[in-house]
Protein backbone atom coordinates (compact mmCIF):
# COMPACT_ATOMS: atom_id res chain seq x y z
CA UNK A 1 0.00 0.00 0.00
CA UNK A 2 1.17 3.49 -1.06
CA UNK A 3 0.47 7.08 -0.19
CA UNK A 4 0.49 8.07 -3.59
CA UNK A 5 1.32 11.91 -3.95
CA UNK A 6 -0.05 14.19 -6.54
CA UNK A 7 2.66 14.80 -9.57
CA UNK A 8 3.31 11.17 -10.10
CA UNK A 9 2.04 8.90 -12.67
CA UNK A 10 0.21 5.12 -12.24
CA UNK A 11 2.66 4.03 -14.93
CA UNK A 12 5.98 1.90 -15.02
CA UNK A 13 7.32 4.40 -17.34
CA UNK A 14 6.10 7.89 -18.93
CA UNK A 15 7.21 9.01 -22.25
CA UNK A 16 7.35 12.45 -21.06
CA UNK A 17 9.70 11.56 -17.86
CA UNK A 18 7.38 12.36 -15.18
CA UNK A 19 7.70 10.44 -11.92
CA UNK A 20 5.74 7.38 -11.83
CA UNK A 21 4.53 5.76 -8.65
CA UNK A 22 7.09 3.12 -9.46
CA UNK A 23 9.99 5.50 -8.81
CA UNK A 24 8.47 5.05 -5.03
CA UNK A 25 8.16 1.57 -3.95
CA UNK A 26 11.80 0.41 -5.79
CA UNK A 27 13.27 -1.20 -2.92
CA UNK A 28 10.12 -3.75 -2.98
CA UNK A 29 11.44 -7.41 -3.24
CA UNK A 30 9.00 -8.27 -5.71
CA UNK A 31 7.71 -7.44 -9.37
CA UNK A 32 4.91 -5.17 -8.57
CA UNK A 33 2.18 -3.92 -10.38
CA UNK A 34 -0.55 -1.42 -9.53
CA UNK A 35 -3.83 -2.43 -8.87
CA UNK A 36 -5.80 0.11 -10.86
CA UNK A 37 -4.73 3.89 -11.11
CA UNK A 38 -4.18 7.17 -9.97
CA UNK A 39 -4.34 10.16 -12.09
CA UNK A 40 -1.50 12.54 -11.97
CA UNK A 41 -3.33 14.73 -9.76
CA UNK A 42 -4.82 12.44 -7.42
CA UNK A 43 -3.27 11.19 -4.42
CA UNK A 44 -4.24 8.65 -1.71
CA UNK A 45 -4.19 4.86 -1.01
CA UNK A 46 -2.65 2.81 -4.34
CA UNK A 47 -2.30 -0.60 -3.97
CA UNK A 48 0.72 -3.05 -5.65
CA UNK A 49 0.60 -6.56 -5.93
CA UNK A 50 2.57 -9.35 -7.85
CA UNK A 51 -0.34 -11.77 -8.40
CA UNK A 52 -2.35 -10.07 -11.50
CA UNK A 53 -5.28 -12.35 -10.39
CA UNK A 54 -5.50 -10.40 -7.35
CA UNK A 55 -5.37 -7.53 -8.91
CA UNK A 56 -8.21 -8.17 -11.47
CA UNK A 57 -10.18 -9.55 -8.53
CA UNK A 58 -9.87 -5.91 -7.07
CA UNK A 59 -10.66 -4.24 -9.87
CA UNK A 60 -13.37 -5.97 -11.28
CA UNK A 61 -16.74 -3.97 -10.98
CA UNK A 62 -19.03 -7.18 -10.25
CA UNK A 63 -16.90 -7.07 -6.89
CA UNK A 64 -17.84 -3.91 -5.99
CA UNK A 65 -15.56 -3.22 -3.31
CA UNK A 66 -15.87 0.72 -1.95
CA UNK A 67 -13.37 3.27 -2.65
CA UNK A 68 -13.77 6.35 -0.89
CA UNK A 69 -12.16 9.73 -1.96
CA UNK A 70 -12.10 13.11 -0.20
CA UNK A 71 -13.15 15.56 -2.83
CA UNK A 72 -13.14 18.98 -2.89
CA UNK A 73 -14.64 21.01 -5.62
CA UNK A 74 -15.39 24.66 -6.32
CA UNK A 75 -18.48 26.38 -5.35
CA UNK A 76 -21.52 25.43 -3.41
CA UNK A 77 -22.29 21.49 -3.24
CA UNK A 78 -26.37 21.30 -2.88
CA UNK A 79 -28.04 17.82 -1.21
CA UNK A 80 -30.03 17.37 -4.24
CA UNK A 81 -26.63 17.18 -6.60
CA UNK A 82 -26.07 13.89 -3.91
CA UNK A 83 -28.83 12.33 -4.97
CA UNK A 84 -28.13 13.19 -8.27
CA UNK A 85 -24.76 11.66 -8.38
CA UNK A 86 -26.33 8.95 -6.14
CA UNK A 87 -28.89 7.81 -8.89
CA UNK A 88 -26.60 8.19 -11.91
CA UNK A 89 -25.49 11.16 -14.65
CA UNK A 90 -25.13 10.22 -18.19
CA UNK A 91 -21.96 11.13 -19.57
CA UNK A 92 -20.36 10.13 -22.74
CA UNK A 93 -22.19 7.13 -23.48
CA UNK A 94 -21.78 5.80 -19.74
CA UNK A 95 -23.79 6.41 -16.66
CA UNK A 96 -21.52 7.46 -13.57
CA UNK A 97 -22.57 7.27 -10.14
CA UNK A 98 -21.27 7.16 -6.65
CA UNK A 99 -22.81 4.65 -3.82
CA UNK A 100 -22.55 7.41 -1.40
CA UNK A 101 -21.84 11.38 -1.04
CA UNK A 102 -21.42 12.51 2.47
CA UNK A 103 -20.90 16.41 2.48
CA UNK A 104 -18.22 17.32 4.59
CA UNK A 105 -17.50 21.13 4.60
CA UNK A 106 -19.71 23.99 2.61
CA UNK A 107 -18.86 27.57 1.56
CA UNK A 108 -19.38 29.90 -1.16
CA UNK A 109 -16.20 29.07 -2.42
CA UNK A 110 -15.66 25.05 -2.05
CA UNK A 111 -17.46 22.16 -0.88
CA UNK A 112 -15.75 19.01 0.91
CA UNK A 113 -17.66 15.31 0.32
CA UNK A 114 -16.93 12.18 1.34
CA UNK A 115 -17.80 9.62 -2.25
CA UNK A 116 -17.72 6.09 -2.10
CA UNK A 117 -17.38 4.75 -5.63
CA UNK A 118 -17.90 0.93 -6.21
CA UNK A 119 -16.16 0.44 -9.69
CA UNK A 120 -13.12 2.27 -10.90
CA UNK A 121 -13.82 4.00 -14.07
CA UNK A 122 -11.33 6.31 -15.76
CA UNK A 123 -11.80 9.54 -14.16
CA UNK A 124 -15.07 8.44 -12.82
CA UNK A 125 -14.88 11.16 -9.73
CA UNK A 126 -13.98 14.11 -11.18
CA UNK A 127 -16.12 13.21 -14.58
CA UNK A 128 -19.30 12.47 -12.26
CA UNK A 129 -18.44 15.97 -10.71
CA UNK A 130 -18.04 18.33 -13.68
CA UNK A 131 -21.00 16.34 -15.22
CA UNK A 132 -23.43 18.11 -11.67
CA UNK A 133 -21.37 21.11 -12.11
CA UNK A 134 -18.14 21.94 -10.08
CA UNK A 135 -14.55 21.18 -10.51
CA UNK A 136 -12.62 19.26 -8.52
CA UNK A 137 -9.60 20.78 -7.00
CA UNK A 138 -8.45 18.04 -5.05
CA UNK A 139 -9.02 14.53 -4.47
CA UNK A 140 -7.26 11.76 -2.37
CA UNK A 141 -8.65 8.24 -1.98
CA UNK A 142 -8.66 7.89 1.28
CA UNK A 143 -9.69 3.82 1.42
CA UNK A 144 -9.71 1.04 -0.90
CA UNK A 145 -12.28 -1.62 0.71
CA UNK A 146 -11.50 -2.06 3.99
CA UNK A 147 -8.15 -0.58 3.57
CA UNK A 148 -7.31 2.50 5.06
CA UNK A 149 -4.75 5.38 4.35
CA UNK A 150 -4.24 6.36 7.56
CA UNK A 151 -1.17 8.48 8.65
CA UNK A 152 0.75 6.85 6.07
CA UNK A 153 2.94 9.88 4.85
CA UNK A 154 3.26 10.75 1.40
CA UNK A 155 5.73 8.74 -0.74
CA UNK A 156 6.11 6.07 1.41
CA UNK A 157 4.81 2.22 1.02
CA UNK A 158 4.21 -0.34 3.99
CA UNK A 159 3.42 -4.54 3.08
CA UNK A 160 0.03 -5.77 3.91
CA UNK A 161 -0.16 -8.84 6.00
CA UNK A 162 -2.91 -12.00 4.42
CA UNK A 163 -4.84 -11.45 8.10
CA UNK A 164 -5.13 -7.66 6.89
CA UNK A 165 -6.13 -8.80 3.16
CA UNK A 166 -8.55 -11.00 4.55
CA UNK A 167 -10.07 -8.71 7.30
CA UNK A 168 -10.15 -5.88 4.01
CA UNK A 169 -11.55 -7.94 1.65
CA UNK A 170 -13.23 -10.90 3.18
CA UNK A 171 -13.74 -14.00 0.62
CA UNK A 172 -13.20 -12.02 -2.33
CA UNK A 173 -9.31 -12.48 -1.62
CA UNK A 174 -9.28 -14.91 0.96
CA UNK A 175 -8.56 -17.79 -1.48
CA UNK A 176 -6.15 -16.16 -4.02
CA UNK A 177 -4.03 -14.90 -0.75
CA UNK A 178 -3.74 -18.59 0.37
CA UNK A 179 -1.11 -19.15 -2.48
CA UNK A 180 0.89 -16.06 -1.58
CA UNK A 181 0.41 -16.25 2.72
CA UNK A 182 0.61 -19.49 3.69
CA UNK A 183 -0.83 -20.46 7.27
CA UNK A 184 1.57 -20.58 10.42
CA UNK A 185 2.10 -24.26 11.76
Amino acid sequence: MLHKPRGYVTTRSDPQARPTVFDLVTDAEAHLIAVGRLDLATSGLLLFTNDTRLADVLTDPKNAIPRVYIVTVRGRWEERKSLLVKEGIAESSEILSAAAVVVRKVSGKESQLLVTLLEGKNREIRRLMKAAGHEVTRLKRVAFGGLELGDLPAKRWRELSFAELSAAFGTVVAEIGKRHFPSPC
